[in-house]
């Protein structure tokens, strides 16, 4: 695939570095960033103890220097993505409920795939398209346009593409009109006016209604995605049913079942592999009592 030479670049070099040194050193960076880091330490340690009441401390810290080290983790293995192939992928990463993804691709509706910021999301998405044909990865731009450009590039060498959340619910559902693929991370904190409140870990959440919108508008399946990292290195991408979308007629009130649903299998991945996911991200960030206090001006 084509791409800048400094992208080019910056992948030759970092790949050449042995995985194994890579896992270490940037193992090693994020140990530093948990004890440097005054704020975001604090961030996953309360995330932690909110959504784990039952588990001790000791449990808990152990888990979130594992949830850093996981995205380090991820990181180091990002470049790897051009040396995958059809032949070679298998060795990576094994794939649970492919065959029931493809027959529902062939229905010609278009598929929305949802997921989280867990595992190593980006190998998923690169055996997906490896195997089967490649998808778009709803995502949302980098600050860094550095960062943005060699991600994009190292997602289009397994043939995927990258969609900007901004404004793009209409191309989105030109997509659907086409029968592809979208893979969409719902797991974030949006501002009141993009998501509705939905329970996550027994706190209200605010979370993206695009999904749901999307799937109702336009008939798409909705299936889950997530990619486990096993304890020998290798993955687990489990791909789920299509689930059954809730469709009475009343807008708002499917938007919001649905919404709750999509979260309720992130927050059942989350429980089974909770060092796995990032819980550094101020995921309640958004209160309810902020949305009432706005719509009453």
């Amino acid at each position: 695939m084509k791409g800048p030479i400094k992208i080019k670049l910056a992948v030759f070099i970092f790949s050449s570095i042995p995985l194994a040194l890579r896992r270490g050193a940037l193992s090693f960076l994020s140990y530093l960033a948990y004890y440097l880091s005054l704020k975001h330490r604090l961030i996953t340690i309360h995330n932690l103890t909110r959504s784990f009441p039952e588990k001790k401390v000791k449990v808990i810290l152990n888990i979130a220097k594992a949830s850093y080290r996981s995205f380090a983790i991820m990181a180091a293995e990002f470049p790897e993505l051009f040396r995958l192939s059809k032949d070679n992928i298998h060795r990576r990463i094994e794939v649970k409920g492919l065959k029931n993804y493809i027959e529902t691709c062939r229905e010609g509706k278009g598929v929305l795939l949802f997921s989280a910021h867990f595992g190593n999301w980006e190998i998923g998405n690169a055996a997906l398209a490896l195997l089967t044909t490649p998808l778009i990865f709803m995502v949302r731009r980098l600050d860094s346009p550095f960062l943005e450009e060699l991600t994009t590039y190292l997602r289009g060498t397994c043939g995927n593409s990258s969609l900007h959340k901004q404004k793009a619910m209409r191309q989105s559902l030109r997509l659907m009109e086409r029968g592809e693929t979208i893979n969409i991370l719902i797991d974030q904190n949006v501002s009141g006016n993009e998501g509705v409140f939905v329970d996550f870990f027994g706190r209200p959440a605010c979370a993206t209604s695009g999904l749901a919108r999307m799937a109702l508008h336009t008939g798409a399946a909705v299936m889950s995605a997530f990619t486990i990292r096993l304890p020998n290195g290798k993955y687990l991408l489990e791909i789920g049913p299509k689930m059954e979308i809730i469709n009475t007629g009343n807008l708002d009130e499917d938007v919001l079942l649905n919404t709750q649903k999509f979260n309720k299998v992130i927050e059942e991945y989350v429980r089974k592999y909770p060092e796995q996911w990032l819980w550094l991200h101020q995921r309640w960030k958004t209160k309810p009592w902020q949305v009432k206090s706005r719509n009453k001006k």
